[in-house]
């Protein structure tokens, strides 16, 4: 056998492939699942959208390669959607590169700013990916904790209420410090940052010199007021690249398509490094997703959007309420997280090693998914083993889904009562 690169050698099975993998397991086995895990949408895209997708496939230069930079009917939508939000006019030519997904953008950022054994503050609980995309870079992830509320195994709390030691955080500041990753709506929290938060963090970031890469993909899905990173100072701009997706804005997570914004000294390097990791980006996708920021503030989506996710996140939570199980009630996004902290499972039940040997979360989704039929993700995925005891009692469901599947969801997680 040939040996394979230590970055991916000891990678063990992820959360979604365990999830995924029971679930479908168990839809062999006759019984259905409604999976509420992965935040995929359980719906299309706006058909403006959709139209769009199809009219750019039978069109010649829509079948080719974009720039690698990205289409610039696209970068140019992005600068006319995003300038009045950044207060300032956005450089399509110089300050926008589109990539493939977020995530990818977020790649590219660390492979042109890290070095070997650069350290990178990410904040705890995490988003799984990033921690691959900091260690394929070379990076060292250096963890710095939100505190969850005392009181969220008892009582529905805030996701505001969950909250960060910047002492802590400066503490976590070394010479090695390249690049602190924020996630202005936190996933899976559902915590939006408040502008005195993210001041805070900015402050330390111009003090020490550090870029800050500003995950902002939700930023359309916000039920709070929403501050975004590059506006808080120039000398915070001039340290900002900004992530964002047009699946998360746009109900197509599979078309992959993204883009960073930030100064032209900022993104002349993560557009390099996308150019060498996937040269360029969908084409007819990008047409699509240009059309659909031209044409989502006459169809009144992005209102539509926010009112619609907000009304799907306050039925799904009512069940919560008639099991008196407490939540922590995001403040955007479409995950609520649920403190399971009540729920007995039976002594004897067998788990499968790999399920087993993991903390109670991974148990709970495990016997949600065989014994209620409900999907949904552990977070202690997202924790270090040094901090998992404070999310073992938590599973995430996400509500990006049809009401009917959601009612549906909702009549199955009832039975819970029978746990309790």
């Amino acid at each position: 056998m040939i040996k394979p690169a230590a970055r991916v050698a000891t990678q063990a099975k992820d959360v979604w492939s365990i999830v995924n993998e029971a679930a479908a397991a168990a839809t062999a086995s006759g019984n259905t699942i409604i999976n509420l895990g992965q935040g995929f949408f359980g719906y299309n895209p706006p058909q403006f959208i959709l139209n769009a997708a199809k009219e750019a496939l039978d069109r010649v230069d829509c079948n080719q390669y974009s720039p690698t930079q990205g289409r610039l009917r696209l970068r140019q939508a992005l600068s006319d959607s995003y300038s009045p939000f950044f207060g300032r006019k956005l450089d399509p030519a110089t300050e926008i590169v589109i990539t493939t997904g977020a995530n990818e953008g977020i790649l590219s950022a660390f492979m042109g700013f890290i070095e070997e054994g650069d350290e990178v503050i990410v904040m705890e609980p995490f988003y799984d990916q990033y921690i691959s995309n900091i260690q394929m870079a070379g990076g060292k992830v250096v963890y710095v904790p939100l505190h969850p509320p005392a009181k969220g195994d008892t009582e529905v709390c805030s996701s505001d209420d969950w909250t960060l030691d910047l002492a802590e955080f400066e503490r976590a500041i070394t010479k090695k410090t390249r690049v602190v990753l924020m996630m202005v709506r936190h996933n899976p929290i559902g915590k939006i940052f408040s502008k005195e938060e993210l001041m805070g963090i900015g402050e330390l970031c111009v003090k020490h010199n550090l870029l800050i890469l500003s995950d902002e993909v939700y930023d359309r899905l916000f039920y709070v007021p929403f501050t975004r990173t590059a506006t808080l100072s120039p000398e915070i701009r001039d340290l900002t690249i900004t992530v964002g997706s047009a699946g998360k804005n746009f109900y197509c997570t599979g078309w992959r398509v993204g883009w960073l914004i930030g100064r032209p000294g900022l993104i002349k390097y993560a557009s390099a490094a996308h150019t060498r990791i996937c040269y360029s980006s969908v084409s007819p996708l990008q047409e699509a997703v240009a059309i659909g920021f031209e044409q989502a503030d006459k169809e009144g989506f992005w209102e539509s959007s926010k009112h619609e996710m907000k009304a799907k996140m306050d039925r799904f939570n009512e069940v919560w309420g008639e099991l008196g199980l407490p939540f922590t009630n995001p403040e955007g996004g479409y995950f609520v997280l649920v403190n399971l902290s009540k729920i007995k499972m039976p002594d004897d039940y067998e788990f499968p090693p790999h399920v087993a040997s993991r903390p109670r979360d991974f148990q709970l989704s495990w016997f949600l998914i065989k014994e209620i039929g409900v999907a949904a993700i552990p977070p202690t995925e997202f924790y270090t083993e040094a901090n998992e005891k404070e999310a073992e009692n938590y599973l995430r469901f996400a509500v990006c889904k049809d009401d009917d599947v959601l009612e549906a969801a909702k009549e199955r997680l009832r039975k819970l009562k029978n746990y309790m």
